[in-house]
């Protein structure tokens, strides 16, 4: 079970903490963005830009992370706790 918790961050080099970081740091400013492009279908003289500058920033994160990075051994035993 804790198998499913752990599997996917170790493929892509993190622990299930950094993980759990990385992608609230991409989420919490998505649901930002999405909420400001409703509002701007609404209001359209605002937010004229927030959504696309959000996925273009991003974006360029996601693409300068790299290749996956092999998880030290002394994270392997907190995933296993985990």
């Amino acid at each position: 079970m804790l198998e499913l918790f752990t599997r996917h961050p170790r493929q892509v080099g993190e622990t299930y903490g950094e993980h759990f970081a990385m992608a609230w740091s991409f989420g919490l400013p998505m649901l930002a963005a999405g909420l400001a492009c409703l509002v701007h279908g609404i209001l359209p003289f605002l937010f004229e830009r927030t959504g696309s500058n959000c996925v273009k920033t991003l974006h360029a994160r996601m693409k300068g992370r790299g290749a996956p990075a092999p998880t030290p051994i002394s994270f392997q035993a907190f995933d296993a706790a985990i």
